[in-house]
């Protein structure tokens, strides 16, 4: 803990020809605050580092990811992360050494137990993953987390992740309607959204991130 040196007494602290006579009042009524905040703060640094995390994240001697007593139903490995699809609905990417982010399906109670993890993780590639749920096919970018676009099944109809197939770049889903046996579609889905004519293009990229070769013609050294 460090403390300032102040005099403790002074003849006349506003007599003239003294330098700083009208301040030390002054830092005599800070000075208690100070030193409190210089107390509390190892305190608090110390309940900020042992308070539980918030999802029961932890990390064992050998760079495992887990979760306190959830169990893991699916784990896809993509670009040196892991995503992970946990019993309770809860999706996880991790790097080995911390946890990226977290995003929670909806309604996962009414549908997960039965389907378990088959199918629902899905990478469409330029950095973008798919999470294929009976309700929706949501997609988010790996780099944070963040979604960047949602389609929902029609009305009386569920998607099916585990017959998701893939086909020249593109995400087959099918999408049967259990009300009319016979009814079923299909839906193909990219990194892009829903693949359909005409449709406008997104900006997956991390904002703020430039490419990484901005000017095609200087990336090929001059001929010597």
């Amino acid at each position: 803990m460090v403390v300032l040196p102040v005099e403790a007494t002074e003849p006349n602290p506003s007599a003239p020809g003294r330098p700083g006579g009208a301040w030390r009042p002054a830092l005599r009524r800070r000075l208690p605050a100070a030193l409190a905040l210089l107390v509390a703060a190892p305190v608090l640094a110390a309940l900020h580092a042992t308070r539980p995390a918030p999802y029961g994240d932890h990390f064992t001697a050998h760079a495992s990811y887990a979760r306190e007593g959830r169990h893991p139903l699916a784990v896809l490995p993509v670009r040196g992360e892991a995503v992970t699809l946990w019993d309770d609905g809860v999706v996880t990417a991790n790097d080995g050494t911390s946890v990226r982010w977290h995003r929670a399906l909806p309604a996962a109670d009414d549908w997960l137990p039965a389907q378990g993890g088959t199918g629902v993780l899905r990478p469409l590639g330029r950095g973008i993953l798919a999470v294929v749920t009976p309700p929706r096919i949501a997609a988010y970018r790996l780099a944070d987390g963040d979604l960047r676009w949602a389609v929902p099944a029609h009305e009386g109809c569920v998607f099916t992740p585990g017959r998701a197939v893939r086909h020249a770049g593109a995400l087959i889903v099918a999408q049967p309607c259990p009300a009319a046996a016979w009814t079923s579609q299909l839906i193909a889905v990219d990194d892009l959204g829903r693949i359909t004519p005409h449709r406008t293009p997104l900006g997956n990229d991390v904002p703020g991130r430039r490419p990484e070769h901005p000017n095609t013609e200087k990336v090929l050294a001059r001929p010597r």
